[in-house]
């Protein structure tokens, strides 16, 4: 069988804690405007884009340098039908380290090619993973909230929610 969960990954020139500090950091590399606790197993944190997305996670898994999974508790995106698509997808953040750094494996379990998000969900996660929180560990500068064409797409849907 073929495993359709999207998948994207990264290598990034840093060690393996450099890169396990900024997963750690959604703020820091998601949405700026994230509420909540987001180290340690069992945290729980909101994300929002006002009138376009927003969720509750919870982190289940934190292994040091390692690891961290996050499972999808509630979810709600105003640009699709069925507002239960992200619900109980595992979010998956595994770290190796390379010969060229550390890679970045990025997993959506349940964000497969079927779903009605998948066509401007799985280019987010890649522009969120593999430039935001790259560049969030490599220069502790990451770009949350800044996904190319944003603003247009939230002020396409204002008002719809």
């Amino acid at each position: 069988m073929n495993d359709q969960n999207f998948t994207v990954s990264v290598t990034i020139d840093r060690g393996p804690a450099e890169v396990f500090a900024a997963v750690l950091d959604p703020r820091g590399w998601w949405g700026a405007d994230i509420e909540g606790d987001t180290e340690k197993a069992g945290d729980i944190f909101d994300y929002e884009v006002p009138g376009v997305h927003r969720c509750r996670i919870e982190l289940t898994e934190v292994a040091p340098d390692r690891k961290v999974v996050w499972l999808v508790r509630e979810n709600r995106m105003s640009f699709i039908s069925d507002q239960t698509e992200w619900v109980n997808n595992e979010i998956h953040f595994d770290i190796a380290e390379t010969d060229g750094g550390t890679e970045l494996r990025f997993t959506q379990i349940g964000l497969v090619p079927a779903n009605e998000c998948y066509e401007a969900c799985s280019p987010a996660w890649t522009y969120y993973v593999t430039q935001s929180l790259r560049d969030l560990a490599t220069t502790g500068i990451g770009r949350p909230n800044q996904l190319p064409g944003q603003d247009a797409a939230i002020a396409a849907v204002q008002g719809t929610w």
